[in-house]
């Protein structure tokens, strides 16, 4: 160690032999404290940060992956009940190889991998359902890789072609979809669902889906597609319509100055229509055409007569000639055919009332009929079908809003007493651990400094008794109890000098020789212990 750094460990060591029991006390709790405050930063800044290895796993898969994990001294966490393994973001690749390696997490048999299991002596059902499942297993695989889908489970119903019926029935499938926390399908993700399922099964229809979430919510039904359920599309349009008004009204009155009602009548059934319309194709040839014509000319012979009672002919008694023209044309026309066949969904409006008021003390100087004509439009507002649109001018109540303001200020002023009572507390306490540590400084830097201003005692020889006149006599010091005799180191020779007359010293200057004599004398028997009760003594007569 350098004897820079060794003396100070030496000085500070003497420094704390020389506290009092408080003093002591003191610099050992601040220490403490000083030590415990850099051991728990050191354990924050050095704890690694933790990233999920697995998550959702079975209690057997987790246990195998836990057991690697300690077979390879590697720091996990758990969380989510278990089905979460987190480990250091440096270990997570590695682990998950050597998972992999071990066949964990046990995934279960789905989609085709159930076909590689069937034997030759399987039966046709088996091999049948067993196909059925293969396609469920593949399809739920790939909706699950869908952003924002957790888990999926799809059902097929596909019924089984035999030739005793003229017409087959068409496949159903239902779908069961569980979304990542605090994630909702979409429309379109919905249409997605629905469309891949569709396209992967033979005869099945997009509007024979049934795709549901894990809150029970019905996103597309059998026969009603995407759009769910008749009260569901009617709830959807009145919001569409609600918002659209209101948009409106914003601009016109302020915003909360005017409500909207929307009441709609859909139809929950759908149908199948299709025409056929026949139409002549103009400045077109025809298919084919055939003409037949007749003409006859005679003389003589009976002439045409009456009719008589028995259908007899009566001579009419003239005699002339006949004659006959007959002409017949058939043309086969080229005839244009449209057969058109047409699905009606559900939700189309039959009926909707629009019902509308503004605060009064906002419509000072407003056009009511021109704020009904605007929601008229804004709603596409059918007369012809019954729409009815009302606005009214009504004074508002302010209760509600005063409360939610109340509510809203005291919640405010209730979180800024808070946030000031936390910056507070946190002042507080780095107020105290600041003083804590001055103080130690201060009281560490005033020990110092007092060790500094201690003056050196001589406890050697201070005069030469045998330079003292020989009439001088020393009388007998008074020593400590187990100090007998008072021995005098050897005088040394001093060069022959001119002596001269040295006055008398008085009674006081003999005094303190007498005590320097003891001194000495309890120095030459204890020199440790006589340094000790010198430095206590000058402890004593300094202010702390």
């Amino acid at each position: 160690m350098p004897p820079q750094i060794a003396a100070f460990f030496r000085k500070m060591g003497d420094g704390f032999k020389g506290f009092t029991a408080g003093q002591r006390t003191i610099a050992i709790i601040g220490i403490a404290v000083l030590v415990l405050g850099g051991v728990a930063l050191s354990a924050w800044l050095g704890k690694p940060s933790y990233s999920p290895l697995f998550s959702g796993l079975k209690d057997t898969d987790a246990n195998g992956i836990v057991e690697q994990l300690r077979k390879d001294n590697v720091p996990y966490e758990l969380s989510n009940g278990g089905s979460t393994i987190l480990v250091p973001d440096d270990k997570v690749n590695d682990e998950r190889l050597k998972a992999a390696a071990a066949g964990l997490p046990a995934a279960a048999a789905t989609g085709y991998s159930l076909l590689d299991k069937l034997g030759v002596t399987s039966s046709e059902f088996q091999q049948s359902v067993t196909y059925k499942r293969a396609l469920e297993g593949e399809l739920a695989t790939t909706i699950q890789a869908m952003d924002g889908v957790k888990t999926a489970a799809v059902q097929l119903a596909i019924p089984a072609k035999t030739v005793f019926v003229d017409k087959a029935p068409d496949a159903t499938a239902s779908v069961f979809v569980e979304t990542q926390p605090g994630v909702t399908l979409s429309a379109d993700k919905v249409q997605a669902v629905v469309h891949l399922t569709s396209a992967a099964i033979e005869n099945l229809k997009p509007t024979n889906v049934t795709v549901v979430d894990s809150q029970g919510n019905v996103l597309s039904t059998v026969g009603g597609g995407a759009t769910g359920s008749a009260s569901k599309q009617a709830a959807d349009y009145q919001q569409r319509t609600s918002d659209s008004v209101k948009a409106v009204l914003d601009r016109v009155v302020g915003p909360g100055n005017a409500t909207v009602a929307v009441a709609a009548d859909v139809t929950a059934e759908s149908a199948q229509q299709r025409s056929e319309t026949f139409s002549t194709a103009k400045d077109a040839s025809p298919l084919s055409e055939t003409t037949k014509t007749e003409k006859y000319t005679g003389t003589g012979g009976g002439a045409s007569g009456v009719l008589g009672p028995d259908n007899i002919a009566v001579p009419g008694g003239t005699n002339g000639n006949g004659t006959f023209d007959s002409s017949d044309t058939t043309k086969n026309n080229a005839v244009n055919k449209v057969t058109e066949d047409r699905t009606i969904p559900q939700g189309a409006v039959k009926r909707q009332t629009i019902s509308v008021a503004i605060n009064q003390s906002a419509a000072a100087g407003l056009n009511v009929n021109s704020v009904k004509a605007l929601v008229t439009s804004a709603a596409g507002v059918d007369p012809t079908r019954g729409d009815v649109v009302t606005v009214e001018v009504l004074p508002f109540s302010t209760s509600a809003a005063d409360a939610a303001a109340q509510a809203l200020g005291a919640a405010k002023a209730q979180a800024d007493a808070k946030q000031q009572s936390d910056l507070m507390n946190t002042l507080i306490l780095a107020g105290s651990i600041l003083l804590a540590v001055v103080a130690l400084i201060v009281l560490v830097l005033i020990l110092l400094r007092r060790r500094q201003r201690r003056e050196p005692v001589d406890l050697g020889e201070r005069l030469d008794y045998e330079m003292l006149p020989q009439a001088v006599s020393t009388p007998a010091l008074e020593g400590p109890p187990a100090t007998t005799a008072i021995e005098l180191p050897p005088a040394h020779p001093v060069p022959a000098l001119p002596m001269h007359a040295l006055p008398i010293p008085g009674a006081e200057a003999l005094d303190g020789e007498r005590r320097r004599a003891q001194i000495e004398a309890m120095v030459a028997e204890n020199p440790a212990r006589t340094a000790d009760y010198l430095r206590g003594l000058m402890d004593e007569r300094q202010s702390v």
